[in-house]
Parts: structure tokens; sequence; C-alpha cells
């Protein structure tokens, strides 16, 4: 995955009956352009930082099945699935279900989740730092056998499973994405479990991130080589003059023309030896055409 699509909102300011269709309409547009992936967030309420907490939001896994049968090509999953919101044998059969009905474009993109208000307002159990970090390293010891054809038998502090079937699976080499920061942490289990890193870290930190990387691959005998990585950035399109002046180097936002955009994650993604790069456009909502004149400029950037 070089170049992917992440919707991480659905406000549109229209009425609710056509909100899927404008998340169709954008999965269609990526895919059309070049993108190779197009991914939604896994959370039940809006970020803050993206909008109002009453703004709308589809469950994930549902809204990825529909995007299953009105594209081709692009492979679809989360950016990342909260490992706290499911069971984990129930995460594996969701999954599995997504690549059954993509006909093998599905990926499993987990983390360990870290939305407080949500999990309390739901009901779900957030627990601590390292409970959180804990239950997902159980679950990766039920889900990885699952989507590979096996029948784990697993019981750990927060999970059990007995002997556990998956079926129908289309293949047995679904793809692992773990997303995250965390160079001690995450990264580690990125490479013991996961296919793909997604880095989500200012630009200017990205350089010691691919270091971190490195030193954790190697620790758990692994050649960094296998492990591929992209970086999540939020792009804020202008045609005005000079507006690349707001860029700044501590954040993971890329502002000014296409043009511009595309020199900054050349300079401050590609180029210092992450693989690939995810974008989202929460500020643009969905405007017809936009998805296709950045699929134009970061193409050829990524190397596809």
């Amino acid at each position: 995955m070089r170049l992917g699509l992440q919707i991480p909102n659905f406000s549109y300011h229209a009425p609710v009956s056509e909100l899927y269709t404008a998340v169709v309409a954008q999965a269609q547009e990526a895919e059309a352009a070049g993108f190779d992936a197009v991914m939604l967030m896994d959370h039940f309420y809006q970020l803050p930082h993206l909008g109002a907490l009453d703004d709308p939001m589809l469950e994930a896994y549902t809204a990825l099945g529909g995007l299953a049968t009105t594209t081709r090509r692009v492979r679809l999953g989360t950016l990342v699935t909260g490992n706290t919101y499911r069971n984990p044998a129930l995460l594996a059969k969701s999954v599995s279900t997504l690549d059954v009905m993509s006909g093998g474009r599905g990926f499993l993109g987990i983390g360990a989740g870290w939305f407080e208000l949500e999990h309390r307002q739901l009901g779900f159990e957030f627990g601590t730092f390292t409970d959180r970090f804990e239950r997902l390293e159980e679950a990766l010891q039920i889900i990885t056998p699952m989507i590979r054809g096996e029948r784990p038998t697993f019981e750990g502090r927060w999970y059990r499973a007995e002997s556990v079937l998956n079926n129908p699976r289309i293949r047995d080499d679904m793809p692992i994405l773990i997303g995250g920061s965390g160079e001690r942490k995450t990264f580690a289990m990125a490479a013991r479990y996961a296919d793909h890193l997604n880095v989500i870290a200012p630009f200017d930190r990205l350089p010691g991130k691919v270091e971190a990387i490195m030193r954790r691959c190697r620790e758990h005998d692994r050649d960094p080589v296998t492990l591929e990585t992209s970086a999540l950035i939020q792009l804020v399109v202008t045609d005005a003059a000079g507006a690349s002046d707001t860029f700044v180097l501590n954040s993971r936002v890329a502002v000014g023309t296409l043009n511009d955009i595309a020199e900054q994650v050349k300079r401050y993604v590609i180029d210092v030896g992450i693989g690939g790069v995810v974008v989202n456009l929460p500020s643009h909502g969905y405007t017809p055409g936009l998805i296709t004149d950045v699929g134009e400029a970061l193409v050829p950037i990524v190397g596809m």
C-alpha cells in the first residue's frame, strides 16, 4: 500500500439519505484516481478535533461491506479498528467476511484504542494504557491464526477462545496493519504481528520513527524490508499563493497548492524512509474532483 485515502468524517451538510452515497462516490473516485486503499475510521462518535461529538458517524464494518460491492480494485479496511470495541474472534469473523465480499481486498487495521469518552458512554471497558496493550497482544494471538486458517485455543487475562473456527475465508494471507506512534509498544507489536505499520507522528519526528522501526525489527529478528510503512497526514488544499507558508513541520498537516503538498510529502515522508502515505481531507468535506486532483499529484511521488 503506497497511497491510501482515509475518510474520517461523514459531515457533508446533506440529508442523511445522501450520506452513504457520498461515501461511495469518494471511494470510487479514489479508485479511479490510482489510490490503492480506502479506509474508514472505526469510531462511533466524531473525534473532538474533527467536529462535534454528535456529527454523523457510520459503523465502519457495515459501511466497508457496502464499499466491497461498489468498488472493484482498492483495498478496504479501517485506520484503525479499536481493539477494545469488539471481541477478537468476532473481529476476525467481520474482517474475513469483508475480505470475502470484496474478493480478497480486505485487511485488518487495528490499534489499542484511546478515546475514553466513547468507551465510557457506549459501555466499553477502557482500563489503563497497559491494560489496552495487553488486550491488543492477546487479541492478536486469537485473530492472527483465525485469519490464517487455523483454529486457535487461547486462555488469557482478557480473552479466551476454544478451537475457534473462521469459515469462509477467501485466502490465508490477509494483511494486518497496526497503526500508532508508540516506539516501544506499538512498533514492537508491529514487528511481531503486522504486515504494515501506519505511523501517526508529526513530520519532524518521522526520521526518528524510521530509526525506531529498524530497532524494533532487529530486536525481533525481522528484516525491516518485510514491514511496509506509511504515514497518516491531513491535507488542506488551497489555490492561494503563499498558503504553504502556514505549513508547520511539527504537525501532520500538509498545506498549500497540490504542488506544495506533493513536495512536502516527498521531502518529509517518502525521502526519510516511510514507504507510503495515507491522506485525509476532513476540512474539505466531500468535494467532487478533489480526490482525483490529489491522486494526480501524489501517485508520482509515492512511486506507484
